[in-house]
């Protein structure tokens, strides 16, 4: 009975793996040898993958119906409640993400409504990306007037996926100066302004510099060569924050100077008109001048038929004041 014993023991070992469990005399897998009967067979229940001396029963390999080891040990409870609360547990959206995810994008929005130059820059994208680049942007033109920090928000979104273009970086820089966020607007103006070299921002750009307390900026840019080149209304726009940043500076005699020199008695009803009678009008006032303030309130007030200030309500002060 021993000897037959030592010889089950010593066939067993023939079936052992050998290295890495390739069964002895063929290249494949322990778990799936096949004997020359093309039977499938499995030696790594005989012996612990290894060639520990423990046995089977003792750690290592599948160990066949063992509640220890190998496999089985990923399957204990500590593993699935990790499994559990990962499905369960939100993901929390960084600000990178949510600022590239972007505000919810109305449907009657499709960015049809851009005009024909802003979608002609859109094409060298992606057609479905240039299509979500629209409807943002769209979507910002639509709100810039009811609610700016929102409009600045589907500009952020158009940035996220096209940061390379000088559309989307102008739309951003002018919803952000919509939303009073001033370095953003000035920073982005300026990534436009050096991607397609154009200078119709510079009225924005130093009125930025004057809300972030740079006066001296902002008159620099009122000097610049181009201004001369701008058309009548960005002319006067550059006027208007030029004659800010000198007022800003205490310089009222070199405000009513500036605002002098630009057409106030032109004869448009246009709102720059409106806008350049008013700041004369605010500027004579705040030098003393109540007279010839309350005739320019006044002046403001006749082209003014859309009431963009409050010139009327300014003459009538006036006008009691002298009373």
């Amino acid at each position: 009975m021993k000897k037959e014993s030592a010889a089950v023991a010593e066939d067993r070992r023939g079936q052992r793996p050998a290295r890495g469990g390739s069964s002895a005399g063929r290249g494949g897998s322990s778990a799936r040898s096949s004997d020359s009967r093309g039977r499938s067979t499995s030696s790594r229940g005989d012996a612990p993958r290894g060639g520990g001396k423990g046995g089977a029963g003792k750690g290592g390999g599948f160990q066949g119906g063992s509640s220890r080891g190998g496999y089985q040990g990923k399957n204990d409870s500590r593993s699935q409640d990790r499994a559990f609360r990962g499905r369960a547990e939100p993901k929390i959206r960084t600000a990178d993400q949510a600022e590239y995810d972007g505000p919810e994008l109305p449907e009657h929005i499709t960015g049809i409504e851009l005009d024909r130059g802003v979608r002609a820059q859109l094409k060298g994208l992606p057609e479905k990306l240039a299509a979500r680049v629209a409807r943002h942007l769209a979507a910002a033109g639509a709100l810039i007037d009811e609610d700016p920090e929102l409009a600045y928000r589907h500009t952020l979104a158009a940035r996220a996926r096209a940061s390379r273009l000088a559309v989307v970086r102008e739309a951003t820089g002018e919803a952000a100066y919509a939303a009073g966020h001033y370095d953003v607007a000035l920073a982005e103006l300026r990534a436009a302004k050096r991607m397609n070299g154009a200078t119709d921002y510079l009225p924005i750009m130093a009125d930025c510099h004057r809300a972030l307390g740079n006066p001296e900026q902002a008159i620099k840019l009122a000097k610049s060569p181009s201004v001369a080149n701008f058309s009548t209304e960005a002319k006067a726009e550059m006027t208007l924050v030029e004659a800010g940043a000198r007022r800003d500076m205490g310089q009222l005699d070199a405000a009513l100077r500036t605002l002098e020199l630009a057409p106030l008695t032109s004869k448009s009803r246009q709102p720059w008109v409106v806008r350049l009678r008013y700041a004369y009008a605010d500027t004579l006032e705040s030098a003393g001048r109540e007279a010839d303030a309350l005739a320019w309130f006044h002046r403001t007030h006749a082209v003014d038929s859309d009431e963009l200030t409050d010139a009327a309500e300014r003459a009538d002060l006036l006008e009691r004041r002298q009373s």
